[in-house]
């Protein structure tokens, strides 16, 4: 068995297929109990490089997301009209 290739040069597809196939040896095949322990802790860290992958992309797209929308823009304010293009209630309406 070569050893496998470190976690964090692995990118975020191949991470997920490397996992895909250990979730697959380990829910079909005949357990080998010396293979079980090692399985189960390069899944952990497969698992949490996906997720740290996932938050990286995600703060990426809010940055980018947030460049689209012009300063002093109360995009919350907009987001609460209605599909009639009423805006929900203003306080100062009462």
């Amino acid at each position: 068995m070569s050893t496998p290739t470190p976690v964090e040069q692995l990118s975020y597809p191949d991470a997920l297929t490397e996992l895909e196939r250990i979730l697959d040896r380990l829910e079909h095949d005949e357990p080998d109990v010396d293979r079980v322990a090692d399985d189960v802790a390069r899944a952990t860290e497969l698992i949490a490089h996906c997720r740290s992958r996932i938050g990286a992309a995600r703060i990426k797209v809010d940055q980018v997301v947030a460049g689209l929308t012009p300063p002093g823009t109360d995009s919350d304010a907009d987001d609460a009209a209605d599909a009639d293009g009423v805006a929900a209630d203003d306080p100062a309406d009462d």
